[in-house]
Parts: C-alpha cells; structure tokens; sequence
C-alpha cells in the first residue's frame, strides 16, 4: 500500500524504539526501511514495534518487532511498554492484549504512569532456547570468553524469554566488562542456533542487581526489558537472588521484575515520548511533525 505511516520515536528506561502505527495497512515494515531509519542519527533505534490490526480474536492489536539490523524480533518488552503508552494516550484505555510472535502478552497502564508487561513464561530446556547441543542443567551451560584457564567470562545461565538468552555472572562492575567486543562474538557462537542476547549481571543484594546487555540485531543497548526478565528469571533459578528484582540499567533507568508463582514473568517500568513524524515504510524516508518539539 503506498503512503506513509505516523510513528512516534520513544524510549523505554533508554532503550530506543520506534513505535509504527500500521493499523489499516496491508504491508509491513521493511528491513530496508529498518535499516534506513537506524542509519539516520535523529531516528536511530533498538527496536521498531510496528502495530497492525489484531488478527487473532481476543487481542486488540499484532506488534510486529524488528530489530535495527532489519531482521526479526520475537519480545522486547520496553518497547510493549512504549506501545502501550501511545496507545493509551490515543484510546484512553488503560489494559491491553497484544499478538506477537512469541505469543500473547498482557499489559497495563498503573496511574503513576509506570506500565507493566506480562512478557509470559520462561523456557529452559535446551531446544526450547534453543542451544545446538544438549544441555541437560541451563543454569549454567559450557561456554567461556577468554583463555581455557583463565577466562575472562564464563558458565553463563542460558533462557527463553520468547527470544534466546545468555547470562554471564561477574562480581567485579559490569563496565569493565569490553562488551562491544565480546558481544556481536558470543551473540553468533556456533551454540545459539538462533543467535543470543548476551547480558552481564552484577548480583549486588537479594533484590538488586546491575545489567549490560548486547541485544541480538541491535548492539549495545541502554536496556532490554527481555534480558532483563531472563536475568531475573536465571537469577533466581541459580539462587542468587528473589523473584523479586530492581535492574539498574545503562541507560540509568530501573526496571522492576518479578517471576511470579504462576510462572510468569512481570516488566513494569517507564516509557517516554521523544517526537512524532511519518514514514514510508518501504524505504525507511521520513519526516518530523511540524508540532513536534525540536
């Protein structure tokens, strides 16, 4: 369908995202376009969540999730969170079910404004993950950065949280950590299939811990909602904290998680509009609303 498309550009606790209002389209958002729009230093994004017209009975909308590389994205919960804030700007509701790829997820506007994201529950089996190979305990699986007897990063925690998840524990700061290099390296490693998120997780009390993560088809990111579930998640399956966690994140934001007794995992956290425009979401060309703040 030719035209362009409005979208708004926001970010979830720093993690940068396009949210693409594609409702009454026939087409979707290209990787080219995707491609196009990150290349631009005024749109550049972690995630693109393109909102079509729900296709499954029960669910209002289908959010289609592209990652800034242009490939697909199953989850991204800071960016559920951006797309429910314009959409409960725009409706006026305040709880929302969504269709993605990975499933349905549920979301709420609180009246503090924070939103929280039932992002579903964990999967740990092996090919659930998926790894390559069997790994019959996920809590801590063989792979490692660095010499065979000293490494500078090892036994991550592995974990699905729609999407593949590895997590490497450290005690030392997570920013001495050369993430930049070792990421996109560990991100497609022969045992992640899929390719991987790639997170260091700094354990500091029960309920609190530090995250840097390398996000598949992104890069360095200020955060990621998904790692930051999966961090919990592997947290409290290797006993170092609760189900309950603060995540202090690169972007100086906190996400609150918490792995319920049903299984699923809650993302509650901010989101904040930065501009709107429209774009043409073939080729990734776009404009700024002339209402919109410089």
């Amino acid at each position: 369908m030719a035209g362009t498309a409005p979208f708004a550009k926001m970010n979830g606790i720093g993690n940068e995202i396009i949210v693409a209002d594609m409702r009454g389209r026939a087409d979707r958002v290209t990787a080219a376009a995707a491609i196009a729009l990150n290349a631009d230093a005024a749109t550049r994004f972690d995630q693109i969540m393109a909102i079509h017209d729900a296709r499954t009975p029960g669910t209002a909308y289908f959010v289609d999730i592209l990652n800034s590389d242009g490939s697909g994205a199953q989850a991204c919960g800071n960016g559920m969170r951006c797309v429910v804030q314009a959409l409960a700007a725009e409706t006026g509701e305040k709880t929302f079910t969504f269709e993605t790829v990975a499933g349905i997820l549920n979301a709420r506007e609180h009246a503090d404004g924070s939103i929280s994201v039932d992002m579903g529950t964990p999967r740990f089996g092996w090919r659930d993950i998926p790894l390559a190979e069997e790994f019959r305990d996920t809590r801590m699986i063989e792979l490692q950065v660095g010499p065979i007897d000293a490494p500078v990063l090892h036994s991550p925690s592995a974990v699905s949280m729609g999407n593949p998840h590895a997590i490497f524990w450290v005690d030392a700061d997570v920013w001495t950590y050369e993430l930049d290099r070792f990421g996109p390296l560990l991100e497609n490693h022969p045992i992640f299939p899929e390719r991987a998120n790639i997170t260091i997780a700094q354990v500091t009390s029960p309920d609190s811990m530090i995250i840097r993560t390398w996000e598949r088809g992104a890069g360095l990111t200020k955060a990621c909602g998904s790692a930051s579930c999966a961090a919990v998640v592997a947290a409290a399956r290797t006993r170092r904290t609760g189900r309950s966690v603060n995540l202090l994140t690169p972007g100086g934001g906190t996400l609150h998680v918490e792995w319920r007794e049903d299984d699923h995992v809650i993302l509650t956290g901010a989101a904040e509009w930065e501009f709107s425009g429209s774009f043409d979401p073939s080729t990734g060309q776009w404009a700024r609303d002339t209402e919109s703040a410089a």
